[in-house]
């Protein structure tokens, strides 16, 4: 009876630990498949964008920002709904208006007015869609509605080539004597004139302050309102007036024509050093053509790699993974084009200098 007494206990205990397994791995089961399956959309995959562009119409720079765009969507599996608001603030704030409709996850704005679009800003907001701003800045009052601002550094980038010309004036013109200097940006109170030229002066300071024998007369801003037709006739009127410019800055290669122009009508084109910003194919093959000729430094603000980052922090606004854009902006990485480099640079087949993949 003792013997079968064991066997009994040592039989039950089997039993139970048995049913115990067989609980413990049913619990397993039943977590598996009640755990939330992973969000396809987290990896980039289905999700759905919204582009809000200020104009592409006649612009191979914009054009360009919204191929980058496209290109990276299709890397990661997403896709892009592009509204062209053709430089219209309402009609941006009206497509912003049209994408929330569609059911967007996440919209990409580049916005025709820092402070016009708040009502779009607003709008993203209350329906809960990150909004990731590229190339134009919004007004301060509108950054809290934002995730990320992808953009170059247009102060460090017009850097570049401020340094670089001043190397080049100093090299040119000797190491003393008065110098005049001319720039031309967009619009008056255009805050990206304001920082490409703030830029530009910085850089060429930076290298002039080794020099102090040598003193630059800036001369007033003109403005060609980025465009080569309205650049002329200011740059030939003030180079007129002084004939012994020395140095040209241009807030934008797309202005270069009107100025060359401009220039060669006031009877200076080949006395003057140009530095100029954007880092277009057309400026890069006049600077392979003529290496010693007045363009010598380019910065370079590489709408695709611009475009190409905003999808990729429109990925992270909709992982809300802030990390990716700390203090809410994203700079790109620019670079300075010379004619000791600018084959490297050239590639006929894109508009604009990227960054190698």
């Amino acid at each position: 009876m003792k013997l079968f007494g064991k066997k009994s206990n040592s039989v039950r205990r089997s039993g139970l630990a048995a049913v115990a397994a067989i609980s413990a791995f049913g619990l397993v089961l039943a977590g598996t498949a009640s755990a939330p399956a992973a969000d396809p959309k987290s990896t980039g995959k289905g999700l759905v964008i919204g582009w809000s562009q200020r104009g592409i119409s006649g612009s191979d720079w914009w054009k360009t920002l919204v191929d980058g765009g496209q290109s990276e969507a299709t890397k990661i599996g997403a896709s892009i709904t592009v509204l062209d608001a053709n430089g219209d603030t309402r009609q941006q704030n009206s497509d912003v208006q049209t994408l929330i409709s569609k059911g967007v996850d996440v919209v990409i704005m580049n916005p025709s007015d820092p402070i016009g679009v708040g009502p779009a800003a607003q709008a993203l907001k209350d329906a809960g869609i990150p909004l990731v701003v590229v190339n134009s800045n919004l007004d301060p009052s509108l950054v809290p509605n934002q995730f990320c601002y992808v953009a170059e550094d247009q102060k460090g980038t017009g850097a570049l080539a401020g340094a670089e010309i001043a190397k080049k004036v100093v090299a040119k013109f000797g190491k003393s004597g008065n110098f005049k200097l001319l720039a031309i940006g967009g619009f008056p109170g255009d805050i990206i004139s304001e920082l490409r030229y703030s830029g530009f002066i910085k850089g060429y300071e930076s290298v002039m302050k080794k020099y102090p024998k040598v003193k630059t007369v800036k001369l007033p801003l003109k403005y060609g309102q980025w465009k080569p037709d309205v650049a002329l006739s200011p740059i030939r009127d003030a180079a007129t007036a002084n004939p012994d410019v020395k140095i040209v800055f241009s807030m934008s290669d797309v202005m270069l024509g009107g100025i060359t122009q401009g220039l060669k009508t006031a009877g200076v084109f080949n006395n003057v050093l140009i530095g100029s910003y954007d880092g277009g194919m057309a400026a890069i093959k006049q600077m392979i053509a003529s290496p010693k000729g007045p363009l010598q430094g380019i910065a370079s603000n590489q709408p695709w790699d611009q475009g190409a980052t905003a999808v990729k922090m429109a990925l992270a606004a909709y992982n809300k993974d802030a990390a990716q854009c700390p203090g809410k902006v994203k700079f790109i990485k620019t670079s300075l084009i010379t004619p000791a480099n600018a084959k490297t640079y050239y590639k006929p087949e894109d508009t604009y200098v990227r960054a190698a993949e």
